[in-house]
């Protein structure tokens, strides 16, 4: 088999984490020519399609300091004045203010690489290539691969309950249409998509009854000056104080919390009629010849030599100034892991 197209770097995923791996790469001197940039639709990922009406716990300054992180970007060249721009540094916001300007940034760094709409099948190792092979298209060869694929979130199965999908859950418009007043949700978490989701059926469906079933209690996150205890784990922002007021405060009285034991939820679940899944992400899944359960070297997205996992799918594992390990999600985030990993990644090539 002979390969028309061959790349020096393979980019998937034009979510949050893709975006920034074109930009570094391109700042970092590959040739763009020779990036390969992959998605089915290049609208900002999950982050643009799901959760833009998901309120932040960044602030407006870290999102803005991702914009203009990238040379490559040419975010500070942009003549538009993005809403992002016009709040306060210190604000928090609806993520819906961020995909514009990310959207824009897309459109300057597909105008530099070669892009293809589609989506990847498979990856393997041919004669010291990686072979990408396509859902709807021919195979190419690549050096280097990024898998910034994202991540899905976990479900239960409980075929009793309907589904409420946690991307119509957090937003506040298309709950409404789920909700009704005879109705007892069950909404499983206790982290910061939960919590928002509480308030959410409580503020916009106010008859609804809520049973909420929690594993861990809950986490919020400190100030300590020169380091965030619980940085990453923890409510933030007014979802942490909404949470102390009404969950650590006065109860609601259309809303019930239980540990999730197994008393619990053979006495009180089966009253539920529907259910909210707020426990997490898992990465989505790409085949990996030779690879059966794939892992990553936590601390620098190592998955194999030239093939290197990125974004929320493949969270950086850090050591705080207290001992405490977190995965680190967020954009500033991530745009502060590739820098200090790109060296590697750039050396590690099969």
């Amino acid at each position: 088999m002979t390969f028309e197209n061959e790349y020096e770097w393979t980019v998937i995923g034009a979510g949050p984490a893709g975006i920034a791996a074109v930009g570094k790469l391109i700042d970092n001197h590959i040739d763009p020519k020779k990036i390969l940039w992959i998605d089915p639709e290049f609208k900002v990922g999950d982050f643009g399609k799901k959760w833009n009406k998901v309120p932040s716990n960044t602030k407006v300054s870290l999102f803005i300091n991702f914009l203009n992180s990238c040379n490559s970007f040419e975010f500070l060249k942009s003549h538009e004045l993005f809403d992002i721009q016009k709040i306060s540094a210190d604000e928090t916001c609806e993520l819906d203010l961020m995909v514009k300007p990310l959207q824009w940034v897309t459109n300057i760094l597909m105008s530099k690489v070669v892009s293809n709409f589609d989506s990847v099948s498979s990856l393997k190792i041919k004669n010291r290539y990686w072979l990408v092979e396509f859902s709807n298209q021919n195979p190419i060869i690549s050096k280097n691969v990024v898998m910034a694929i994202g991540a899905e979130e976990k479900t239960l199965s409980i075929p009793e309950l309907k589904t409420i999908p946690l991307e119509i859950a957090l937003n506040k418009q298309k709950l409404k249409e789920y909700c009704h007043s005879d109705d007892i949700i069950s909404v499983f978490g206790s982290s910061h998509s939960a919590i928002l989701v509480i308030r959410n059926i409580l503020e916009n469906c106010p008859k609804t009854k809520i049973f909420n079933f929690y594993k861990s209690p809950l986490c919020y996150a400190l100030n300590c000056g020169n380091a965030t205890l619980n940085d990453n784990t923890g409510l933030k922002g007014t979802t942490a104080q909404w949470a102390k007021e009404n969950l650590h405060g006065s109860l609601p009285e259309n809303l019930n919390r239980f540990l999730a034991n197994e008393d619990n939820l053979k006495n009180e679940l089966y009253k539920c009629n529907h259910a909210v899944y707020a426990i997490g992400f898992q990465r989505r899944k790409i085949i990996i010849e030779g690879f059966s359960e794939f892992e990553y070297n936590s601390k620098t997205g190592i998955i194999a030599p030239g093939l290197f996992g990125f974004g929320i799918a493949f969270p950086e594992l850090k050591c705080d100034s207290f001992g405490n390990e977190e995965y680190r999600v967020g954009l500033w985030k991530f745009m502060n892991y590739i820098n200090n990993v790109l060296p590697i990644w750039l050396r590690y090539s099969i």
